[in-house]
């Protein structure tokens, strides 16, 4: 049994509080609930890379979504994937998509130390939930610091040249990651699934934050 599916059944059978509002006996209240229902935006990094989320990183979702990564609530994923699922479609329309093959769907790869610390890939577990399924292309290249309380610059330093991918001649491509902060991640992904000959028809993310660099921190 994977350690997702050991956190689902730990959930039944012992009820834990609302990750939303704090009250028992629900992971997300049925009151909390309608906060994490698709909401779709679009924004564009400043590569021109078009990223299409599904959720706002604030309120509800912003905890809900640190309780899946940090507390390894992993039955949250299965309420916060149809947000996912509908910026997929969003991304899947907006680049054509009716007429052309579905594109790759190539997740943000997970960090040697995320992965023994969870033992989940959290972004392939939500797209796994959304009905979709995730091409594991882009592994690291070396290691980097937290993004966390970095600004715009000194993210875009930290990850430049950072990841690298499996051939992708001819192939079509849509990143997917958890949240778009200023999006120097996805850039970077953007930058290998190019150099291996892939097409990169733009990104997916579960949540976005409109956070402002320069002197702020970041939640995400």
């Amino acid at each position: 049994m994977t350690h997702a599916s050991l956190a689902e059944a730990g959930a039944l059978a012992f009820p834990v509080p609302c990750v939303g509002c704090g009250e028992p006996p629900r992971m997300l209240c049925e009151r909390c609930r309608p906060e994490v229902c698709p909401a779709p935006s679009l924004r564009e990094l400043d590569a021109g890379l078009r990223v299409w989320s599904g959720l706002p990183f604030s309120g509800v979702p912003a905890r809900a979504i640190r309780a899946l990564k940090a507390d390894l609530r992993t039955p949250l994923a299965r309420a916060l994937a149809p947000a996912l699922a509908c910026a997929l479609d969003e991304a899947w329309v907006a680049t054509g998509g009716a007429h052309a093959r579905p594109p790759l769907l190539l997740p943000i790869p997970t960090s040697r130390a995320s992965w023994r610390r969870r033992g989940v890939r959290v972004v392939e577990l939500l797209l796994r939930r959304a009905g979709a399924r995730p091409c594991r292309a882009l592994r690291h290249a070396r290691r980097v610091a937290d993004q966390r309380g970095l600004d715009r610059a000194d993210r875009g330093n930290n990850v430049a040249h950072s990841m690298r991918c499996a051939e992708m001649r001819g192939a079509t491509v849509l990143l997917v990651d958890d949240v778009v902060t200023t999006g120097a991640t996805l850039v970077e992904a953007s930058r290998a699934v190019t150099a291996a000959g892939g097409l990169v028809v733009g990104a997916v993310t579960l949540a976005s934050t409109p956070l402002v660099f320069g002197g702020s921190r970041s939640d995400a």
